[in-house]
């Protein structure tokens, strides 16, 4: 099975501005992802990285380097680079500590800019490349570089307060915070089109939409409200410096806009239904993207004809697919449903829980979701209240509080899908990562009686300890959606966590944890397991030996398969089902141990840097 699973970087092939034949991407290598090189003018690859762990950042400059995170598997490295022909390892700059990875940039002219993390807050360094670096400024809690002027004379940051603009040598030139009831993030600057001016293009939330926004050096802000987009948008420069490419995530799917900012007009650009994953349009007006859809794996495009690197294929998706939208409190709840092959009738349905919660499911090739339905389970993805692709509204509405709202709405279509004959009620599971997977624990707490079996993989499990222990930018999540820290709203917390339900568990329980797990950290899940324990509850724990991401396809298939296999067991064998099962006949914990971690999000799922999320 491992043979055939490959692990990448869900992304284009970044595209160097100096050379437009010269691309960096990831690419599988022998089951982990690897950094490559691309010269579309000769279609040959070159492998840049040979790391244990895998590597999953990578970069090219206007210069033709080639940059890549070398990080540990807590996820803390440094960066460095290397000819794009070839040469030795070099630090992007020297004399730096190791640190979690928010983000990089090069100017034009070579000055570098990196921003590192750590327990405490983001620190910002510059130099020249490969030279010694000096620190520009930090930041409390999570921050992330959002680009550098061509020239080099301008960085910007996104911050929890909205944005800031300063010089390499971290003077302020400008903050740009938003305003009360809406967000701010920024997406770069503009490319030199000869009048020097440093131009950064920002995203505003508005309780009404999304719209596009600049901020001009020596002009201030501008806010291009003659569009608000109702769902969520990402966007980029195209290489005139004038226009925009603006790719929208909108129920499950994705649109593709060009804005003129300055003749105030938006097209469409026309691209096959389902998602894109990533667009950019590259020097000459050429458009790449990477399209897919729920039965076709990841494919990368040129509009011009350029050759791109090949992605792995894989057989196909067997079953049918379908959209269904669940009456709800605030709106209609959308479920992408897939369903095997066979007669017409009920299946053993699991649900895939997106993380997040800041994301959402999309109408997009799974490798999970293949081998489910291929093993002849139907597959639900919800795309509860909180989910991104609804619009602002609908990303806050918590009513029930955090988890119990998104745990109503996996109820709620679950009923809709027994009522409607297409899922069996007493042959259902939960299967989740991260953010998901919390769902699932809390899930199975709150809601015994609707759940048959669950899958954890990697969760938040107690909510306070997870908030004690976990990254600055989670930290700062948990705080805004609970509207305080566990010592502000202790109450809160107890509540919306899976602990506090522990012992009302009633269906069988695979949990799996990863041992360097800065995210979802690896205590608060023992203590939980520990819990379960107590209670007698029939369950399983995998350790796994890495940190919350993970870039090894053999990591992903030992969680894939057995998963896989107590899916089956429990969902389709009635002799091992324990719906209603004293707990002195349970038996105790069960301990494996692999190497590596499992996540979705290699295949199909991204997540924006400005919205932090668990998975």
């Amino acid at each position: 099975m491992s043979g055939d699973y490959r692990v990448y970087r869900a992304a284009l092939p970044e595209v160097c501005a100096g050379d437009p034949a010269k691309m960096v991407f990831t690419a599988d290598s022998d089951g982990r992802c690897e950094v490559f090189t691309w010269d579309a003018a000769t279609r040959r690859a070159r492998q840049v990285t040979r790391r244990p762990g895998g590597t999953l950042h990578g970069a090219v400059d206007r210069d033709g380097y080639v940059w890549w995170f070398d990080e540990d598997a807590r996820g803390a490295g440094r960066w460095q680079h290397q000819p794009f022909a070839g040469g030795p390892d070099r630090p992007g700059l020297t004399g730096l500590p190791p640190g979690l990875p928010r983000g990089l940039a090069v100017s034009d002219r070579g000055t570098v800019a990196i921003a590192l993390g750590d327990a405490r807050g983001t620190t910002v360094h510059t130099g020249p490349r490969g030279g010694a670096a000096r620190t520009a400024l930090y930041v409390d809690g999570s921050a992330t570089l959002g680009g550098i002027t061509p020239d080099g004379r301008l960085l910007s940051l996104a911050t929890p307060a909205g944005a800031t603009v300063r010089t390499p040598d971290g003077g302020l030139r400008a903050d740009l915070a938003a305003a009360p009831g809406t967000r701010l993030w920024p997406l770069g600057f503009a490319p030199d089109t000869g009048d020097g001016a440093g131009v950064l293009l920002l995203v505003r939330e508005r309780p009404d939409g999304y719209t596009l926004a600049t901020w001009r050096d020596g002009g201030g802000t501008s806010e291009h409200a003659w569009h608000v987009f109702d769902t969520e948008i990402t966007a980029r420069w195209d290489g005139d410096g004038r226009t925009v490419l603006v790719r929208q995530d909108r129920h499950g799917r994705s649109l593709l806009h060009r804005a003129d900012l300055a003749a105030r007009t938006l097209s469409p650009v026309p691209t096959p239904p389902g998602t894109l994953l990533d667009a950019a349009t590259r020097p000459g007006g050429d458009l790449h993207y990477l399209w897919t859809a729920t039965g076709h794996p990841p494919r990368l495009c040129s509009t011009h004809g350029t050759a791109l690197p090949e992605l792995p294929t894989a057989g196909p998706v067997p079953g049918s697919h379908r959209d269904v939208w669940t009456p709800g409190p605030d709106g209609p709840v959308h479920t992408l449903l897939s369903l095997p092959e066979g007669p017409p009738g009920p299946a053993p349905a699991v649900f895939l829980v997106h993380g997040g919660p800041a994301d959402h499911d999309r109408d997009a090739y799974d490798g999970i979701v293949h081998s489910l339905v291929a093993s002849g389970f139907a597959v639900a993805r919800v795309n509860y209240r909180g989910s991104t692709g609804y619009g602002p509204r609908w990303r806050h509405a918590y009513r029930s509080g955090v988890g119990l709202t998104q745990v109503e709405d996996l109820a709620s279509v679950r009923a809709d899908l027994v009522a409607r004959r297409l899922i069996h009620a007493d042959a259902t599971g939960l299967w989740g990562t991260s953010w998901g997977g919390y769902l699932v624990l809390l899930a199975l707490g709150t809601r015994p009686d609707l759940w048959q079996v669950g899958v954890a993989v990697k969760p938040v499990a107690d909510s306070a300890a997870a908030h004690r222990t976990s990254t600055p930018a989670l930290r700062a999540l948990d705080e805004r959606l609970f509207g305080g820290t566990p010592e502000q709203v202790p109450r809160r917390y107890a509540r919306s966590s899976p602990l506090h339900y522990a012992a009302a568990v009633r269906a069988p329980l695979l949990v799996a944890a990863a041992t360097h797990d800065a995210k979802c950290p690896p205590g608060q899940v023992r203590g939980y397991l520990a819990a379960l324990r107590a209670a007698g509850v029939r369950h399983e724990a995998l350790w796994l030996d890495s940190g919350h991401d993970g870039y090894d396809g053999h990591d992903h298939v030992t969680v894939l398969r057995r998963a896989v296999v107590f899916l089956d067991r429990e969902l389709r064998d009635p002799a091992r089902r324990h719906p209603q099962t004293p707990r002195s006949a349970r038996s105790g914990e069960h301990h494996t141990t692999a190497s590596g971690t499992e996540g979705r999000n290699a295949h199909a799922e991204g997540h924006h840097p400005q919205r932090p999320a668990r998975g």
